[in-house]
Formats: C-alpha cells, sequence, structure tokens
C-alpha cells in the first residue's frame, strides 16, 4: 500500500509504504485513518477497499477504466514510485522473499524521498539512521545460528 503527499512543505512529493496483509476494506482504511490527516485531499485507484472514506476525507477516485487523469485526481506519482520498486526487484534483487518484503518497500521509499540529494547526503542520513540500533542474525533472517536448514 502507497501514499504519496503530493508537494510538501519543502515542495517535494513524499512516499509512504507497507506491505499489507488484507486489502479488505476495514484493515486498509484503518492504515488511510492513521497515516492521513483528517479532512486531506485523497485520490485512489477504483479499489472497493477504499468506498467509505468519504466522510473522513474529500476522496475521488481516478477509475483507471475510463481514464487515468482528471484535473487533479490521478495516482500518477503513486504509480511512477511502484514502477521504480518494481524495476528494483526484477532488475537488481530478482528474487525477493516475502519475509524481506517490507526492507525492499522501505529502501525504495527512501530512495524516492531522498531522490533529489546528493550520494553523500543519502549515505550520511543512513549513517545517521543507524546510530544506536543493533542488527543481529536471528532479527535479519529470522533464524537462530543453529537453526539454519541444510
Amino acid at each position: 500500500m502507497g501514499l504519496l503527499q503530493r508537494h510538501g512543505t519543502d515542495r517535494e512529493s513524499k512516499v509512504r509504504a507497507l506491505v499489507v496483509d488484507s486489502l479488505k476494506r476495514q484493515p486498509m482504511q484503518a492504515r488511510v485513518r492513521e497515516i492521513v490527516e483528517l479532512g486531506a485531499s485523497v485520490y485512489t485507484d477504483a479499489l472497493a477497499s477504499y468506498w467509505g472514506l468519504a466522510p473522513d476525507y474529500a476522496h475521488q477516485v481516478a477509475d483507471h477504466a475510463e481514464r487515468y487523469v482528471d484535473g487533479q485526481v490521478h495516482t500518477n506519482g503513486m504509480e511512477n514510485f511502484w514502477s521504480l520498486f518494481k524495476r528494483g526487484v526484477k532488475g537488481t534483487y530478482v528474487s525477493v522473499e516475502p519475509f524481506h518484503l517490507f526492507r525492499y518497500v522501505d529502501e525504495q521509499a527512501f530512495r524516492f524521498n531522498t531522490r533529489k540529494g546528493t550520494d553523500a547526503e543519502r549515505f550520511s542520513a543512513v549513517v545517521c539512521g543507524i546510530v544506536g540500533r543493533r542488527l543481529t542474525y536471528t532479527g535479519l533472517t529470522g533464524n537462530a545460528v543453529g537453526d539454519c536448514p541444510n
């Protein structure tokens, strides 16, 4: 699931992307309500899980069976993000285990959100983000050292 804030305070669009367990209405709308400020304009595709957002949001739908853009109502920025994500998975990583999927999604969101920065700025942001954190083998793989498959 992806949410794109168009042209934020710094005049750059930012994305939040999540791996969701279900595309059903209640969990999807709960995630939207968790992240998006009440009363905001929300533009979605025609997935039925988004029906019912209108009381809390200015919700409009881009039905791709009819057209992709109707003025400001479109999902093109988010479609761009998913296109970049898919290219990364297919072309760079080739095979992604479902257990690690959220890590690849997070990496692509970071790349997208820092796309205007230099490599040095991105590297600095990553290094600052790991200070005080510890990644263990079990946390990375889900297996204790002695539990490795043969």
